[in-house]
């Protein structure tokens, strides 16, 4: 059964708590670096080292697979926020950010939350997600990363439209888990050559353009001032 993809349709902003004498503001600025692939609505938290949303070689949580296969951040905000001592900032940027566009945003931090996390689905992909992880915010200046992609492991990677949502494929948002499921996170692999149509007529997506390698965007981090 095909469904639309679920995407945030407001920006979410929540505030921390300490005061605003003790905010600092930063200017964050996504690029998309793929030749193919869009990214859903961009979460962005600032947050303590505690926070992490997801460990490599272990099952996703279901707020980060509802994330990787329909791109939406609504449980993964919801996760974050459960706890409010240890996350300063949480937003979700709504939009697709095409291949070769740029998003500028402003967020806050705070000493006590001095680390970035970035996450987003990539489109068409089945449950594919670009992500930073705990980066350092800087103290001044500006620092600048790389962003890998990343297999949420809930989903076979058939690269079948009927099981990708999204403009292009208009499929399903979110898969049963199979035996076929890989399991746990991993770095993606990109695409593959499936060839053009599976047996019941589905198209089948190539390599030529929506393959990836190496990293999917480029983030910079600029400290603007206090308050």
């Amino acid at each position: 059964m095909k469904s639309t993809l679920s995407l945030s349709a407001a920006l979410i902003l929540t505030a921390n708590l300490v005061s605003a004498e003790e905010m600092m503001r930063y200017e964050v600025s996504l690029t998309n670096i793929t030749k193919g692939q869009a990214f859903t609505p961009q979460l962005i938290a600032t947050h303590d080292d505690s926070v992490r949303l997801f460990t490599f070689g272990q099952p996703a949580s279901e707020p980060l697979e509802m994330l990787a296969e329909a791109g939406d951040t609504t449980l993964l905000t919801e996760l974050i926020m459960t706890v409010p001592d240890k996350v300063g900032y949480v937003m979700t940027v709504p939009g697709l950010l095409e291949p070769g566009k740029t998003v500028t945003v402003e967020i806050k931090g705070h000493p006590k939350h001095h680390q970035l996390t970035f996450a987003a689905m990539l489109l068409p992909t089945n449950d594919t997600f670009v992500a930073l992880q705990g980066m350092s915010l800087p103290t001044q200046g500006s620092v600048s990363y790389f962003a890998l992609a990343y297999d949420a492991g809930t989903e076979a990677n058939d690269q079948n439209c009927a099981h990708i949502p999204g403009p292009y494929c208009g499929g399903e948002a979110h898969s049963m888990a199979s035996d076929r499921d890989e399991g746990f996170v991993y770095i993606s692999n990109g695409f593959h050559d499936l060839g053009e149509m599976d047996a019941e007529g589905n198209e089948i997506l190539g390599t030529k353009l929506y393959d990836w390698r190496d990293s999917v965007a480029y983030v910079t981090i600029k400290r603007i001032n206090k308050n």
